[in-house]
């Protein structure tokens, strides 16, 4: 392919401020709308520990009120946990030193949703 058809193709395949695929628009609009935060569910009807680490001997630092939203910001394994959401040791990191178990919120998954805590 010469230089001028990747050229043009590059051009083509970027993305508009609405994510519409177009010439001559700024890619960065489409990579800041990807990075936008989610905030998933926590369990109806339960009130959520928020933990200093990823295990249930950790302190609470806070409580999650009934029908809360939390933004995951990484999630990290540590103490298996149910809830009703399953069993699983994975747990969301929701602000630094805060942790819920992955077990009381919903991501719609039972692996990570989001990269690894470091």
């Amino acid at each position: 392919m010469a230089t001028s058809e990747i050229n043009k193709n590059a051009d083509e395949n970027t993305a508009d401020k609405n994510g519409n695929v177009g010439e001559n628009e700024s890619p960065t609009l489409s990579a800041r709308s990807a990075a936008a935060t989610v905030y998933y569910p926590v369990a109806p009807g339960q009130q959520v520990n928020v933990r200093r680490g990823p295990n249930t001997g950790s302190q609470i630092v806070r409580v999650l009120p009934e029908d809360s939203r939390v933004a995951i910001r990484c999630q990290t394994r540590g103490e298996t946990v149910t809830g009703p959401y399953g069993t699983t040791d994975i747990w969301d990191s929701i602000a630094p030193g805060q942790y819920v178990s992955d077990a009381y919120v919903k991501t719609g998954s039972d692996g990570f949703v989001t990269i690894r805590c470091s």
